[in-house]
């Protein structure tokens, strides 16, 4: 392991590297104000210590009982630790355990079709994951026979897959020695070092990272950074944390200084972009039409109606913006119909109203540039397509109201 030393000096922080460690931390480099020249406590042996044993006993005493835990199965850690990026705990728990019933190891992954794999991970957003996931296995059967790498290096060339991720595989698999950083053990150690720097920053990784690894215990790592995870999680949360039940309350610059509701510094949010869009439903002999979203769209592989952009929001505009844009999608020529539902969601930086509108098909279709795969589904075979979120949507009320059907 590659010896990083952290000390102060005149109420700096200053990480050095040995010669030769290959990170990017120069030596003596001076990152940023932590505390102060004072608060040198939580940087010496005996408060790492003291810390390892409180969190090494509070985990044993109240650790949820999670699937995942159950397992060093590294296929299975890996799958776990890709759903639960951006994603609660307890929404991730059934998709986990569907997943794995129908994949139960990387080769079975790596033989699924695409589609297969995104209709199990429908709902659980962020598809490219997914997509990531599927990749990365086909690649390691193909150059390694289906066996993961024991190596961070390697681990780190498969699609989706960072170093925080590759780093919780070897240490929950392999119990191999490398540091963790994810949202809440950034959090943790933001708070327990009083840290009044933006969390994200260049600077602050570095210093992070550097922590992380500080503080590793000699054996039991992947259990030490399980309780690390669940601290920040239960424990240590983003708003209101429970610092009367946190076994290292008293070992935190920032409960010392009830800077806990401050820290950690995060950017300001930007705000969403309010955007309009229509959904086209196309009923013809009792089919609906549905159209595969292309590479560079937003639910790439997924299954979805006739979508576009309304860039004109008068009514009067709309229809021919349907038209035009069926056409393009499709190759077929409609003529739109009434709205029969409103949809409100956010996706990424954009807050969108979503009408959905019925259409009839008024000429045969014809080839065009922006033409993805498309099909006819009857509403009872809706349940076997991958579809968006608003597109499920969607489905479920044309199947609650046949009579939309023609």
């Amino acid at each position: 392991m590659c010896k990083i030393t952290v000390y102060f000096h005149a109420s700096r922080l200053v990480v050095t590297a040995e010669k030769g460690c290959g990170r990017s931390v120069s030596s003596g480099e001076e990152l940023f104000r932590v505390g102060t020249a004072d608060d040198k406590s939580f940087l010496k042996t005996a408060w790492r210590r003291t810390f390892r044993r409180r969190l090494k006993s509070w985990y044993a005493g109240g650790a949820r009982d999670l699937p995942w835990r159950r397992t060093r199965d590294p296929y299975r850690i890996w799958v776990s630790e890709i759903m639960l990026q951006q994603t609660q705990v307890q929404t991730v728990i059934p998709y986990f355990e569907r997943f794995c019933a129908k994949f139960p190891t990387l080769i079975d992954l790596a033989q699924a079709s695409e589609e297969q794999v995104l209709q199990l991970w429908e709902g659980l957003g962020y598809y490219r994951r997914g997509r990531q996931l599927h990749a990365a296995a086909k690649q390691l059967v193909a150059e390694k026979n289906g066996a993961i790498p024991k190596s961070r290096q390697e681990l780190e060339q498969l699609p989706g897959v960072g170093r925080y991720t590759a780093a919780a595989i070897l240490s929950l698999a392999f119990d191999i020695p490398e540091p963790i950083l994810e949202a809440n053990t950034i959090r943790l150690f933001a708070r327990l070092s009083a840290m009044r720097s933006e969390a994200s920053s260049s600077q602050s990784q570095k210093w992070l990272w550097s922590f992380s690894e500080s503080i590793l215990p000699r054996k039991e790592v992947g259990e030490f950074n399980q309780a690390l995870m669940e601290l920040g999680s239960v424990v240590c949360t983003p708003k209101s944390p429970n610092c009367a039940a946190c076994p290292v309350a008293d070992l935190c610059l920032a409960r010392q200084r009830n800077l806990e509701s401050k820290i950690p510094v995060t950017r300001p949010r930007v705000a969403l972009e309010k955007i309009r869009e229509a959904a086209i439903v196309i009923c013809r002999k009792q089919r609906f039409l549905l159209r595969q979203c292309g590479p560079n769209e937003r639910w790439s592989g997924l299954w979805d109606f006739p979508r576009m952009r309304l860039e004109d929001k008068q009514e009067s505009a709309v229809a021919d913006q349907i038209v035009d844009g069926v056409r393009n999608l499709t190759g077929y020529t409609v003529c739109p119909g009434s709205r029969i539902k409103t949809l409100k969601h956010g996706v990424t930086r954009y807050q969108i109203t979503l009408d959905c509108y019925e259409a009839i098909i008024t000429s045969s279709r014809r080839k065009t540039d922006n033409q993805t795969p498309h099909r006819w589904v009857r509403a009872g075979e809706f349940s076997g397509v991958p579809l968006s979120a608003t597109g499920r949507k969607i489905a479920q009320h044309l199947v609650a109201h046949p009579t939309l059907e023609t």
